[in-house]
C-alpha cells in the first residue's frame, strides 16, 4: 500500500520531570488525547507515522490524561483511543532522533511534538532535536506543536541547555540575551499558559515547574499569545502550527493537514 506521505512525532524520553525545590514529578509524559487523537487522524489520511525520542525507549504516558474529560467526556472513547494506543508498535519501540537523522530527515513531510509535561523533561534542550527541527524550519515543512510540546522549539538554539537552565534560575535577562538568533524569534505562537499550569500544578504535578512554558518562549523572542484556561487555540505562522492546550488537538489538525496536502503540491499553506 502506498502511502501519501510520512510525519515524524518526537515524544519524550523521560520519567520524571525536575521541579522546584528538588521535588520531581513522575507522573510526567505525553498526554493520551495529544498525542493520539492527531497520530490516528494522520494514519487515517494515508500518512505513515514514525516515533522517535532521544533514547529509544518507550515513552510514558501521563496518567492524568486517560480521562474521559479529554475526549469529550465520553469514556467509551477513552477507551477507544486507549485500545488505540496499544496498537502503536512505533510508539512502544521509537527510534532513536539521533538514527533518524542519520537515516535521512527529507524523507518526512511534517514532524509533530505532542505535549504533556515530556517536552519539558527533554526535548526543549535535545541537540538532536534541534538538528530535525532546523531542518523543517529551512526546508518549510509543517511543524506542529502541541500544549507542552512548543517547549522543544528551545532545542532549535545552538545554546538550548545553557538558556534553559538560566530560565530555571530565573535569569530572565541571561535566558534573552542567549537566546539571540533563535530561528523562531518573531513567530506568532501558543503554549500551554501560566494560568493552567497554576490550575494543574497542585492537582497533577504536586509542585512548581521551573518555570512556566509560555514565558520561557517570550523570553526567547516568541511572539505568544494565550486565551482563557482550556480554550482551543491555534496558531499559524509561516511552518508553524501550534496549539494551547488538550482541547486545541481537532484545531491544530485542522491546520496542519490542509498544509500537508499544500506542501504535496509545493503550493505555500495559506
Amino acid at each position: 500500500m502506498t502511502t501519501k506521505g510520512k510525519v515524524l512525532v518526537l515524544v519524550s524520553s523521560g520519567h520524571g520531570l525536575p521541579l522546584k525545590d528538588g521535588k520531581v514529578y513522575t507522573g510526567a509524559g505525553y498526554y493520551l488525547n495529544e498525542l493520539t487523537v492527531p497520530v490516528r487522524t494522520l494514519m487515517g489520511e494515508g500518512y505513515e507515522i514514525t516515533f522517535a525520542n532521544p533514547k529509544g525507549n518507550t515513552p510514558q504516558m501521563d496518567v492524568h490524561s486517560a480521562v474521559p474529560d479529554f475526549f469529550g467526556g465520553d469514556e467509551a472513547k477513552l477507551q477507544d483511543y486507549l485500545k488505540f494506543r496499544d496498537t502503536l508498535d512505533g510508539l512502544k519501540n521509537p527510534m532513536r532522533i539521533s538514527d533518524v537523522i542519520a537515516s535521512g530527515l527529507d524523507q518526512y513531510d511534517a514532524v509533530f511534538v505532542p505535549g504533556g509535561h515530556g517536552p519539558m523533561m527533554d526535548l526543549l534542550d535535545d541537540p538532536d532535536a534541534g538538528t530535525v527541527l532546523r531542518h523543517f524550519h529551512q526546508a518549510s515543512k509543517p511543524t506542529a506543536v502541541l500544549c507542552h510540546g512548543p517547549i522543544s522549539l528551545l532545542a532549535a538554539l545552538p545554546n538550548s541547555t545553557e538558556v534553559v537552565a538560566a530560565l530555571a534560575a530565573g535569569d530572565v535577562a541571561g535566558a534573552h540575551a542567549k537566546a539571540q538568533g533563535w530561528i523562531y524569534s518573531g513567530y506568532k505562537m501558543t503554549i500551554f499558559s501560566t494560568a493552567e499550569e497554576q490550575q494543574r500544578e497542585p492537582l497533577e504535578i504536586g509542585g512548581k515547574v521551573r518555570f512556566y512554558p509560555d514565558f520561557a518562549l517570550s523570553t526567547a523572542g516568541g511572539d505568544v499569545s494565550v486565551l482563557a484556561p482550556w480554550t482551543s487555540y491555534v496558531v499559524h505562522d509561516r511552518e508553524l502550527i501550534s496549539g494551547q492546550n488538550p482541547f486545541s488537538d481537532h484545531a491544530l489538525l485542522k491546520l496542519l493537514l490542509p498544509a500537508l496536502d499544500g506542501k504535496k503540491k509545493s503550493v505555500s499553506a495559506s
